[in-house]
């Protein structure tokens, strides 16, 4: 009689056994990630055949030349020109990051390479809690402090020695386009600051090190070993920077003193997309509502376009980088 002794598993056998599991768990993982990427772009694409849906009889009846370049915004008689608020996201969006990228970015350089470690740490928990401030305090605290108390003077000051340009032409009213830059300008700080430090977290110490052993003082070795590196993700930073400008909106419907016109002085009011729409939406009848659908449209596609911009720009600076440190 012949008795069958139980066979074991091999090695391979065992792996494998041990493996399905695993395998499983990929599987499920990745479905999982591909859900929910689909679900955010199917959600993006519904949001914008819906809204450009929406607003497709104000281009119809307007021209999409006419409602982009546009200088009249009269919804009484139908009339819808956005090129005014166009102008107004654009430039308090330019003076935003003029003023407040330099800053963030010179903060993060003391953050990461000057400060000591304490002072680091905790200055970096107060420059991060600006961006946990709501933008209507930072709206209130423009018109009763910013505006009347620091700008009127500097404004006024302008004005004054400085009126015979364009630029800072008077009169002074308070509330413009400077207002409401500046300002903007201080919101952006933690942003680009933040994403700044974790770039610059990133350049390897050797190299600091390299360029420190070779006589190059601190501000050389920042300028030739940091700053390089660093491009990408600064021009990163900018880019989010510069979308928090153009889709801000109480800052901007407090502080520009919404006039529907275009001047080439800062120092005067006017108005942004995002200002108009938060301003008018709630007295608008249906064909308004369709005008400001419309702006909402022009600043989605204004947004793409940045950050498209953002990208080539970033895909170009980390390919020359990467031919330069090859």
């Amino acid at each position: 009689m012949t008795v069958e002794t139980p066979s074991h598993p091999s090695a391979e056998q065992r792996r494998t056994l041990v493996d399905r599991p695993r395998r499983r768990g990929d599987r499920y993982f990745r479905r999982g990630t591909v859900i929910a990427s689909s679900t955010v772009l199917l959600l993006l694409g519904v949001m914008v055949v819906t809204t450009v849906l929406s607003s497709r009889s104000v281009f119809a009846s307007q021209g999409i030349g006419g409602f982009l370049f546009g200088m009249r915004w009269v919804p009484a008689e139908g009339i819808f020109g956005a090129l005014p608020f166009v102008y107004g996201t654009l430039v308090t969006a330019v003076i935003a990051i003029v003023v407040g990228v330099p800053i963030a970015v010179l903060i993060a350089l003391y953050l990461s390479e000057i400060a000591p470690r304490g002072v680091a740490r905790r200055v970096s928990y107060l420059v991060d809690l600006l961006a946990a401030i709501p933008s209507v305090v930072y709206a209130m605290w423009g018109v009763f402090v910013f505006v009347p108390v620091v700008l009127k003077p500097v404004q006024d000051f302008l004005a004054r020695y400085l009126g015979w340009s364009k630029v800072f032409e008077g009169p002074v009213f308070g509330l413009s386009y400077l207002s409401v830059g500046l300002v903007l300008s201080i919101m952006i700080v933690p942003i680009v600051s933040a994403v700044c430090r974790e770039v610059f977290a990133t350049v390897p110490q050797a190299e600091r090190e390299a360029a420190l052993a070779v006589g190059a003082t601190r501000w050389e070795m920042i300028r030739l070993a940091v700053l390089p590196r660093s491009r990408s993700g600064i021009i990163g930073a900018v880019m989010l920077g510069l979308g928090r400008a153009l889709g801000e909106t109480i800052v901007a419907a407090v502080l520009i003193g919404s006039q529907v016109d275009i001047h080439a002085s800062v120092l005067q009011p006017g108005y942004t997309m995002a200002a108009v729409i938060a301003n008018q939406f709630a007295e608008a009848d249906s064909s308004q509502v369709r005008a400001l659908l419309g702006l909402s449209v022009v600043l989605f596609v204004i947004t793409i376009a940045v950050n498209v911009i953002a990208r080539l720009i970033v895909a170009r600076s980390s390919g020359a980088i990467r031919k330069v440190g090859g």
